[in-house]
Parts: C-alpha cells; structure tokens; sequence
C-alpha cells in the first residue's frame, strides 16, 4: 500500500508554523499577566490579603479572561465538538500552571525567606514563566485540538452540532 501523504516538514518549517502561534499566545499571556499582577498587587495591598491567597485569587482572574483570548481568537479555527472537555482540560491544564507558580512562591517566601515585595514579585515572576511554557505546550497538545486534515481537495467537513453561539460569533454555514 502506497502512501499518499507528502514528505514530513523538516524542524524549521516545524519552527516557522509554530511562531506565528507562539506570537498569539504570548499576546493573549500577556494581557493575562498584566490582570494577574494588577489583581494580585491589589489583593497584598487594598485588601490585606495573605501573598499565596493573592496569588491564587490572581491567576484565577487571569485564567478567566485568557480562556477567551484563546478560544475565540488564537485557537478559533481549533476543533470546539466537545466544550464541556476543552474546558475541563483548560482548567485543570491551568491549575497545574498556577500550582507550578504558587509552589515557586511559597519556596521563595518559606524555605528562602524571601519576603519583600521585591523578591516575592520575582519569586512571581519566575513562577509565571515556567508555568506559562507548561501552559503553552499543554494547551496546544491537548486542550485546544488541531482539526484532522481533510481526505481531499473537495472534503468539507460536517457542520459540528450548535453549541453556545455568543453575540460577536458569526454563524458559518457548508454549502
């Protein structure tokens, strides 16, 4: 039996398909980030919150809003059959991520000592970073799905069942 399929892309062009999407991502982080930090400096300091309760109640807010950056802007053209598993996926992807954050906090600020607003925000910092790289690779890999490729030029795919339609969605429909 004869395969069909062309030859696999080398490394680069693996590279150059991913950058453009790295480039979304980190967008969407970073209106993330900024949230994250906003609502976390306002928890320490209006509201006299502890550092790690801070830094949860943060990043939840955070997930919220990226949730939708990613859904209905980097990965709209993504597989969306089954939103009740993307977003279970998403959550617990994102709970690890903030648990991968918490804990390099919590051991900057218990084991380390590190307990001026200075070190616990790098503490923050270092944690986002690694917990963003796990998020990204997560979130690509498993949360939001490539869509199979199509048998053929003429293949169209069958309309998915509706689901929740929002207001600034435009229905699309398959001749």
């Amino acid at each position: 039996m004869t395969s069909m399929t062309g030859p696999k892309p080398s490394l680069t062009q693996k590279l150059r398909g991913i950058s453009g999407e790295a480039l979304k991502f980190g967008l969407v982080g970073l209106s993330g980030v900024v949230v994250n930090f906003a609502v976390f400096w306002i928890c320490i300091n209006g509201l006299g919150l502890a550092t790690l309760r801070s830094n949860i109640a943060a990043t939840m807010v955070a997930i919220a809003g990226n949730y939708l950056g990613y859904r209905y802007w980097l990965y709209k053209d993504r597989d969306a059959s089954s939103r009740k598993r993307e977003i279970t996926l998403f959550l617990l992807f994102s709970g690890i991520g903030m648990l991968i954050e918490t804990g390099i906090i919590a051991l900057s600020k218990y084991g380390f000592g590190f307990d001026s607003h200075l070190q616990v925000l790098a503490a923050k910092t270092v944690g986002l970073g690694i917990g963003t790289v796990f998020r990204f690779l997560s979130y690509r890999t498993w949360v939001f799905k490539a869509l199979p490729e199509l048998a053929g030029p003429a293949a169209v795919p069958a309309p998915a069942e509706p689901a929740l339609v929002l207001a600034a969605e435009q229905p699309q429909y398959v001749k």
